[in-house]
């Protein structure tokens, strides 16, 4: 096993102790398994104290094979263990009251990479309510947060919830998978503040897992905050089809806003969210109106200037053509985005100032993509993306890059200020 050991690994070490006769429910998909490669739903039958007797899925399915939003997941069954399989993606994305018909425990164990959006642990928020409401207690297994401890970009107002946000945390949370369905309890009053504090004290204390309230956390063992993915020893098993490695992950907290645009991000190849254009860019122009903004060093290499917004990522220019998703088969001119810093290297604001760059280079040909987005049919995408409609209308009104990043950070101090009530981990 590797030096670190997520929630999984303890229970295969340690056991778990569930209340009434063990029968369980399991929040998973492929990517969930040991640091050893075994798969969750086989290692907990394992580990003993409990009988898996429901599997629950998220976005992208079970296998993870569905590439894109709103492509609906059926019900099933788990094909080597016979387990009954309900997708909590599609039009239903809440499990029914049914669903926790005999069941004495839900265990959450899932890859989260760190960023708001990514709907992994909205499925787990929705699930921990549903199942509170039923009287059916919640033990997640913790997980790293692939891209570190930092928080940064505009938090979720309450307009814009939606399944891409239901709880006020910046789009890069910060959080581990057991910190981020703590506070997401919490914020949604399924626990009272008092009653997350002592889940996260408890799970830091003696590593937790007791199933005595509506969640607790097994906690992970040797993990602090500083480190990224590469610095833990754990297996990568790509938790969706667009997200193949850890630098994808690192650079998604920004580069998924280009979602809510008539940009490609990148899907249909092999580096999605790292390659980024359109057929009407051109990439030119796009760094000049960036070397304007003083974000590039001025040598002109595509290189971000220290201390800026585009400071520890290099803009590398590049054409490709897309298999799928948006000009499947056209020419992209563009960029790839190779992180050179990742502590310098700010996600949120970068693709902020590639968006401002994008829309001053491109003039009219840019366009903010239409609703509907993640099955809300109102709102802007890119609005349910930032969780604001601030940082939009701030674009067309013309705010530099700088201006925009600089006006979130008092919300992101005084989220982590609320979040340090709930963390696990230093």
């Amino acid at each position: 096993m590797a030096a670190i050991l997520t929630g999984i690994d303890r229970v295969v070490r340690d056991g778990i102790r569930l209340p009434g006769k063990g029968r369980a429910g399991l929040l998973c998909n492929a990517s969930s398994a040991t640091s050893s490669w075994t798969p969750t739903p086989e290692a907990l039958p394992a580990a003993g104290g409990l009988q898996l007797v429901r599997i629950f899925s998220p976005q992208h399915g079970f296998a993870a094979e569905k590439q894109d939003n709103m492509v609906a997941s059926r019900d099933g069954v788990h094909p080597r263990l016979g387990i009954p399989m309900v997708s909590l993606y599609g039009e239903r994305r809440e499990p029914p009251p049914e669903a926790f018909d005999g069941l004495d425990a839900v265990i959450v164990d899932l890859v989260d990479v760190g960023t708001r959006v990514y709907t992994f642990l909205i499925t787990a928020l929705l699930l921990i309510r549903a199942a509170a409401a039923r009287g059916v207690p919640v033990v997640v297994l913790d997980r790293p947060n692939p891209i570190g401890g930092a928080a940064e970009g505009p938090c979720l107002e309450k307009a814009f919830r939606s399944f891409v946000g239901l709880v006020d945390v910046p789009l890069r949370h910060g959080l581990t998978a057991g910190e981020y369905c703590l506070y997401g309890a919490w914020r949604m009053d399924v626990m009272s503040r008092e009653e997350a504090v002592r889940a996260a004290e408890e799970a830091r204390r003696t590593g937790g897992g007791v199933a005595e309230r509506p969640v607790s956390v097994i906690a992970l063992e040797g993990w602090r905050r500083t480190l990224h993915h590469g610095e833990t020893g754990l297996p990568w098993i790509s938790p969706s089809p667009n997200m193949p490695t850890p630098e994808t992950a690192l650079v998604y907290p920004g580069q998924v806003l280009l979602e809510g645009t008539n940009l490609s991000e990148g899907r249909g190849t092999t580096r999605p969210f790292e390659l980024f254009g359109a057929p009407y860019i051109d990439p030119a122009a796009v760094l000049a109106a960036l070397a304007s903004a003083g974000c590039l060093q001025k040598d002109g290499g595509g290189r971000g200037r220290a201390g800026s917004v585009l400071a520890g990522v290099l803009l590398r220019e590049v054409a490709f053509e897309p298999t799928f998703h948006k000009y499947a088969g056209e020419l992209v001119r563009g960029f790839q985005l190779h992180v050179l810093d990742r502590e310098a290297y700010r996600p949120v604001a970068a693709t902020t100032a590639l968006l401002w760059a994008a829309r001053r280079a491109a003039g009219e040909a840019f366009a903010w993509r239409e609703p509907p987005y993640e099955y809300e049919p109102d709102h802007k995408p890119i609005d349910l993306l930032y969780g604001t409609d601030r940082i939009r209308l701030r674009l067309e009104g013309g705010a530099s890059p700088e201006e925009i990043a600089r006006e979130w950070e008092a919300e992101v101090a005084a989220y982590d200020q609320r979040a340090r009530d709930v963390s696990i981990y230093t």
